[in-house]
């Protein structure tokens, strides 16, 4: 879910870059010293991800994970996000270095949405804590799609299309990385359950 180079006006890229910077230094002074491993392995694993692709139709999706990374890593997850796509964009030409703020701001903000809105619910056992999990894969795709076809429309109202087939083509993503985000989220909180009620910036 990458915008390529050249498709944005000027006044897009260099907002959603001064937000994007703005944003991942305030995730840099909020991400504490001993949590570095762990977002340097969920940065390893948003950047793998992007290398699974499924078969849908006639093109592909692949797997994001900003959900995952967004309630795990609270605002951390936007120099998380901003590194693994500088290298994606380096090593595999996804998207590229003049559209990186918006790329990141398209991943980085729904992460943190599902960050303030379901890591509350992950403190409670059972259904609950499945539930918001799920939510939070779920909608960071969600918003990731609706922002991405916002400012393909905001840039060129031409894309109106474009955006319409983008928001329908990543349902099923959606519903998958939903399920990924709720066992992983089980997964941790039955083997590290201290790591689900930390309290983290």
């Amino acid at each position: 879910m990458h915008i390529s180079e050249g498709v944005l006006n000027a006044p897009i890229l260099i907002g959603g870059a001064a937000a994007a910077v703005a944003l991942t230094a305030i995730g840099l002074k909020k991400m504490r010293f001993e949590r570095i491993m762990v977002v340097a392995l969920l940065t390893s694993a948003f950047f793998i991800a992007s290398l699974i692709h499924v078969p849908l139709g006639p093109g592909s999706i692949h797997l994001v994970l900003n959900g995952l990374l967004g309630i795990i890593l609270g605002w951390a997850c936007f120099p998380a996000i901003v590194t693994a796509l500088m290298l994606q964009a380096l090593f595999f030409q996804y998207g590229g270095f003049t559209v990186l703020g918006v790329n990141t701001l398209i991943m980085a903000l729904p992460a943190l949405s599902s960050y303030y809105l379901v890591r509350p619910w992950l403190r409670t056992a059972g259904k609950k804590r499945s539930l918001a999990a799920f939510s939070g894969g779920f909608l960071a795709i969600l918003f990731s799609a609706l922002l991405m076809a916002m400012f393909l429309v905001g840039s060129d109202k031409g894309f109106f299309d474009t955006a319409i087939i983008i928001l329908a083509t990543q349902f099923p993503l959606m519903i998958v990385e939903g399920c990924i985000t709720m066992f992983a989220i089980l997964f941790l909180a039955k083997v590290q359950p201290e790591f689900i009620a930390e309290e983290i910036p």
